[in-house]
């Protein structure tokens, strides 16, 4: 589970806990900062082990509350700037001159939902029963040891051929 994971837990599990017994959750101005030192440490450094335990509901709930906000902060900017980008691509490529507009077309091209440049590739997977695969794995076993018997007699022949042209060679 991981650091983010934990809190929701412990957060949500501390909410119904408090609901349970009728208490207020009202992190003080101690709670509010310690909340904001573990949101920093959990910031720089995303893989650090923190030990939940040592802090109170209030602190802990306080600190939840803050990354969830600061999650759908930074989606709904995303998405912002995701339109913004989209909505200066669409400007450009109505632009007359080719080396602005082209550019911004095929940008607007690999965009996820337009997808006018991907490369899709197809496979077909077939299900067949195990008798008839083994019988197609035996003739195609089998057309190879032909195609193997027939390229060494082949061979044995060329051989021949040649010990004869060297012996009319020697008589000569």
């Amino acid at each position: 589970m991981s650091v983010k994971e934990e809190l929701e837990v412990r957060a949500r599990t501390i909410k119904l806990l408090a609901d349970l017994q009728g208490k207020s959750l009202e992190p003080d101005s101690v709670d509010k900062e310690k909340a904001r030192e573990l949101a920093k440490q959990m910031i720089d450094n995303p893989r650090a082990n923190i030990d939940f335990s040592n802090y109170r509901n209030e602190t802990l709930a306080y600190l939840a509350g803050m990354v969830a906000s600061y999650d759908q902060m930074l989606v709904k900017e995303l998405a912002d700037y995701k339109l913004y980008v989209v909505n200066k691509l669409v400007e450009q490529s109505a632009n007359p001159d080719p080396k602005l507009s082209y550019p911004a077309i095929k940008s607007l091209g690999e965009i996820d939902g337009v997808d006018a440049f991907k490369r899709r590739s197809e496979v077909t997977v077939q299900v067949k029963p195990i008798d008839e695969v083994e019988k197609d794995l035996l003739a195609r076993l089998e057309k190879l040891e032909r195609l193997t018997q027939n390229a060494k007699s082949e061979e044995v022949i060329d051989v021949e051929a040649i010990d004869a042209d060297s012996r009319e060679d020697t008589e000569a």
